[in-house]
């Protein structure tokens, strides 16, 4: 319980605003502590989920240097379609790893191997050379044509990013097939042929401002060194900013944002959240654990160029007669060998949205570009989407692939095709994000955070906090109920004290006046008798509110005792209404006593004072409510109910109880009207002293409004005889 010096002069709102203040000075530090310990919590998740990021790119980077490594030691004399095997000196001959079909190649999606001279002129190893019969090297015609068919969309595709000549074959290559068909087919695959290489021309002259170079005197290799300068740099940026300035200049609605062709969007306009990010590699410095740079992982320090020797056939042309595949021995063909000079692999997108790995070879002071052709969708898709959906990472992160400063491909829960809600919808922390190692620097992985997945210590923390709050919550609910019934209990004993003197009061100044009366003799003989009965009904009164007083205190400290008995109902109501009958005789009512259902015959077990006292107790209530009533009649009845119980009533005929002090008439200290203004007497503790006493005999107490007046009800289990 509260001290009374705490609670004295609180109401409930000084109450609740003392422990609302309370409370707030323990939850929140407390919440503080809990939010600090989820902070870090959250905080290794995530130093631990960058490390899964790192360890995923540098595999991912290591497999990628290894393939390029693969590739980059690969001959000059491999992109042709004929490679001399072995010592030059023996003349032997073969087709060139490259000239397999399908194209087959560690790097995934590979579309095929191309090769372009200073001219600009485009040759692949999928091809024999030109003037050669293909079935002389065990080619059929589907196959010759499926070749061709792939040589020219390589053709195109380089053509249309401005990387080759784009001219249509002579009757030359064509003659190569014709070998397989009948010469009508020969005379419409090539009408074909014409009008498919002089679609792709039209179609390269056409494009705006990036219009593809179809004459030698314009052509320049240059434009493989442009591939990889920021785009700002190039001739086609600035084409393409001439004409958004224009556009601007008209009103138009054109970005002023300069973006790669067939990119998703702007590195610059992810809204990334670094500062996990920040402190993760802050914490790596300080444990000289990290041993990254931002360039990438594996080490290119290998990477240069190279110097070989190399033998190529002056002639590729067989006889007809012969069969690469059945060349057993050595050839007529005259064999050159030569230095050559020969650059790293480079890489970088094109505006059709492939991928060119390519390297620079000079031969005889001439300059050649060697290469490989990728569909971006499934480079990226194989080798680092599949990669990423195999980890814990795809579950709680997004991958971004950018380019430069252009995002290319995104993997996890957002659509590829979202810019320009870019932004918006590629939102989150900063997980990771590193380069890869050249020539693939240009590329970029970024892992954003799109849901954090707790750490194992998240449950813990969660129940934790669960608890936390229960306590809290329910510790000071708690304390402000026991506040507000100590509040209460405060004011009831106020009324009650207050109550106590005015009912101790009223018959003792009674009791002395009349008594004072008769000492002095002032009364005659015929007030002597009304005197006396007087005192006597005030003395009354007095016992009643002391026992009262006394049983309350009993129950108070819990030491109520009992004499319970079997007793006939006969006898328990006769004996009670000897002790009521005067009482209500002197108050001017009349009493009826009334049995039903063969009543009195039963046995209950039961205290006969308590139960005396209860029934005075109702029937003293029923007096003072029931003074104005015009039918002064109290009715105290005895039944047998259906369920095997006795059920006794007192009724009155009085004004009744309103509906909503129904339930609070039998608490401590109730009263319906204010100590200062209170028309009848009482203290308060006579139906709380009538409910507690009757719970303790196992009984049960009830009151309902009975239209006049008011009927109280209490039942008692019959005793079996």
């Amino acid at each position: 319980m509260l001290p009374k010096t705490l609670i004295k002069g609180f109401d409930e709102g000084r109450l609740r605003n003392l422990l609302v203040l309370f409370f707030l000075a323990l939850a929140v530090p407390t919440t503080a502590l809990i939010w600090q310990a989820y902070s870090q919590l959250k905080w290794e998740a995530f130093h631990q989920y960058r490390g899964d990021a790192e360890e995923l790119t540098r595999r991912i980077d290591t497999r990628l240097n290894e393939m390029i490594r693969s590739a980059d030691a690969r001959s000059f004399a491999d992109y042709t379609f004929l490679v001399v095997s072995g010592d030059p000196s023996a003349k032997f001959v073969q087709r060139s790893p490259l000239s397999a079909y399908p194209v087959t190649e560690d790097l995934p999606g590979v579309l095929g191997f191309f090769q372009v001279d200073a001219a600009g002129t485009f040759s692949t190893p999928l091809l024999p050379p030109s003037g050669s019969e293909a079935a002389s090297f065990g080619i059929s015609a589907g196959e010759y044509s499926n070749r061709l068919q792939l040589a020219q969309e390589i053709n195109t595709v380089l053509a249309d990013n401005r990387l080759v000549q784009l001219r249509q074959e002579t009757g030359a290559r064509r003659r190569v097939a014709s070998s397989f068909v009948e010469p009508e087919t020969v005379l419409e695959e090539e009408k074909e042929a014409d009008e498919y290489l002089v679609r792709a021309v039209d179609r390269v002259a056409d494009t705006p401002s990036e219009q593809a170079v179809v004459t030698n005197e314009d052509y320049s290799q240059g434009v493989f060194d442009q591939l990889n300068q920021p785009r700002q740099n190039t001739p086609a940026y600035a084409s393409r900013a001439g004409t958004l300035e224009a556009n601007d200049a008209l009103g138009g609605e054109a970005s002023k944002t300069e973006q790669r062709l067939n990119s998703i969007g702007k590195v610059s306009d992810l809204k990334l959240d670094a500062d996990l990010q920040k402190k993760s590699k802050e914490v790596e410095r300080e444990d000289a654990k990290s041993q990254l740079s931002t360039a990438g992982f594996a080490d290119t320090s290998g990477r240069g160029k190279r110097t070989e020797q190399i033998a190529l056939p002056e002639s590729a042309s067989l006889p007809a007669s012969e069969s690469i595949t059945n060349v057993t021995g050595p050839t007529d063909l005259r064999i050159s060998t030569f230095e050559s000079e020969i650059d790293p692999f480079e890489f970088s997108i094109l505006d059709s949205g492939h991928f060119v790995l390519f390297r620079k070879v000079w031969r005889d002071d001439q300059r050649y570009i060697q290469g490989l052709l990728i569909d971006q969708g499934a480079f990226t898709q194989e080798i680092i989407g599949a990669r990423f959906m195999d980890t814990a990472l795809f579950d709680m992160s997004d991958l971004i692939i950018a380019f430069q400063d252009d995002v290319i491909r995104t993997f996890g829960g957002h659509d590829d095709s979202s810019y320009p809600d870019v932004a918006r919808n590629l939102d989150g922390a900063l997980l990771y994000r590193n380069r890869l190692t050249a020539p693939l620097d240009s590329l970029e992985l970024i892992f954003s955070i799109k849901r954090l997945l707790p750490g194992p210590g998240a449950s813990v923390l969660a129940w934790v906090t669960l608890v936390l709050a229960i306590v809290f919550v329910g510790g000071f609910v708690a304390l402000y109920r026991m506040g507000l019934s100590q509040i209460k209990l405060t004011r009831q004993q106020q009324d009650f004290v207050s109550a106590v003197s005015h009912e101790l009061k009223s018959p003792l100044t009674s009791i002395r006046m009349y008594g004072e009366m008769l000492k002095e003799g002032w009364a005659d003989e015929g007030k002597r008798q009304q005197y006396y009965e007087f005192i006597h009904d005030e003395s009354e009164r007095l016992s009643r509110l002391i026992s009262n007083v006394l049983r309350l205190a009993k129950i108070t400290r819990n030491e109520p005792q009992f004499d319970l008995k079997p007793t006939k109902v006969v006898d328990l109501m006769s004996n009670t209404e000897s002790k009521i009958s005067n009482q209500i005789k002197r108050a001017g009512f009349e009493l009826r006593f009334q049995t039903f259902n063969d009543a009195d015959q039963a046995t209950i077990s039961i205290d006969q004072d308590c139960f005396a006292q209860i029934i005075i107790n109702l029937v003293d209530n029923a007096i003072k409510f029931s003074k104005a009533a015009e039918n002064k009649v109290i009715e105290v009845s005895s039944k047998l109910s259906k369920d095997g119980r006795i059920l006794f009533s007192v009724r009155d005929y009085g004004p009744g109880i309103p509906k909503d002090q129904m339930k609070k008439i039998f608490e401590l200290f109730y009263r319906s009207e204010s100590e200062l203004t209170r028309e009848t007497v009482g203290t308060g503790i006579g139906l709380a002293i009538v409910h507690q006493l009757t719970l303790a005999m196992n009984g049960n107490v009830d009151m309902i409004n009975a239209e006049p007046g008011a009927e109280f009800r209490i039942w008692f289990s019959v005793t079996e005889q």
